[in-house]
């Protein structure tokens, strides 16, 4: 607990100036700034401050979920010390840290940096929750097995992912020859953002593929660059800020969402709006989640215990 405390008073910035205590509170800011493996812009280890001074300036009060969102408790720690570190190495401490933030039954919100840094949350989540299922909004499928001669690279991320459990892709845009020839893939689904605009009902698909436990990672860039161009690798033709908030209201009406990321945004020097927007879709979620979905699962050992 000292350890905790400690953490808590180096933190450079609090997510929507909440100052809650971490014994009392039900989420769990995580900032890790990494972005060693980035291809195209960089800048993303700066995405988790940026972030954390947009959201306070956030009208706490949400006007369509009608209540003050912080009052659910909201603690952020320091920032995760990974700048320097190899993407194994920083995977290696998003996992540990991330088990134990869902071992003390909180809910986490990892705030990124590229979205390697999904993988050791997603580890985690498994290791806590049986029948995890994951949901990834991106404009890129993510399925290299290697890039740049690394596994552990942001263009590789859902491939991963898809070694641990099963994988909704949605949204995405942009597909490589080799990620091509990987699918299908038994333990992957494809929304592409040309099948949502010809599915009436991608929603429920999605939903009914999803199992009970789920863990959402936003890239950033899945939102049309007309709206957020602060991203490593902006692509056309993206989602809009409703269509986000649709669907992923909708997947956590349905289902037990237990954690979350928002990942790769890319800081615009002068250009706030998109540093605001992914401190507002935040904020939002957990309006949502605790909202909806109050009855939170239980991790493995506790229904092993039952």
């Amino acid at each position: 607990m000292e350890d905790k405390m400690a953490e808590q008073e180096s933190i450079l910035q609090r997510f929507a100036g909440s100052d809650s205590a971490y014994e009392k509170s039900k989420v769990v800011v995580l900032p890790v700034p990494y972005g060693k493996t980035v291809s195209y812009r960089e800048g993303t280890e700066n995405g988790p401050r940026a972030i954390l001074d947009a959201s306070n300036s956030l009208e706490l009060f949400d006007e369509e979920i009608g209540r003050d969102t912080y009052k659910i408790g909201i603690t952020t720690l320091g920032e995760l010390n990974v700048r320097s570190l190899s993407p194994e190495e920083m995977t290696a401490a998003v996992f540990e840290k991330a088990s134990a933030i869902f071992k003390d039954a909180k809910f986490p919100v990892i705030i990124g940096g590229e979205h390697t840094v999904t993988v050791g949350a997603v580890q985690a989540a498994a290791k806590a929750f049986a029948n995890l299922s994951v949901v990834s909004l991106d404009a890129h499928h993510d399925l290299r097995d290697s890039y740049k001669d690394s596994k552990l690279s942001h263009a590789c991320v859902n491939r991963r992912i898809s070694e641990i459990c099963k994988i909704i892709i949605a949204g995405s845009r942009s597909l490589s020859k080799e990620e091509k020839n990987f699918l299908p893939n038994p333990n992957v689904a494809i929304f592409s953002a040309y099948d949502i605009m010809d599915m009436p009902k991608w929603k429920e698909q999605i939903r009914d593929m999803l199992t009970e436990n789920v863990y959402m990672s936003i890239d950033l860039d899945v939102f049309d660059p007309s709206i957020m161009p602060s991203v490593g690798t902006p692509e056309p033709g993206g989602l809009g800020w409703y269509e986000i908030l649709d669907f992923t209201n909708y997947i956590i009406q349905y289902k037990n969402v237990i954690g979350f990321d928002v990942v790769e945004l890319c800081p615009i020097k002068e250009i706030i709006a998109p540093d605001f927007l992914a401190a507002k879709l935040i904020y939002r979620l957990l309006g949502y989640n605790f909202m909806a979905n109050s009855k939170r699962a239980l991790p493995k050992k506790e229904q092993e215990g039952q």
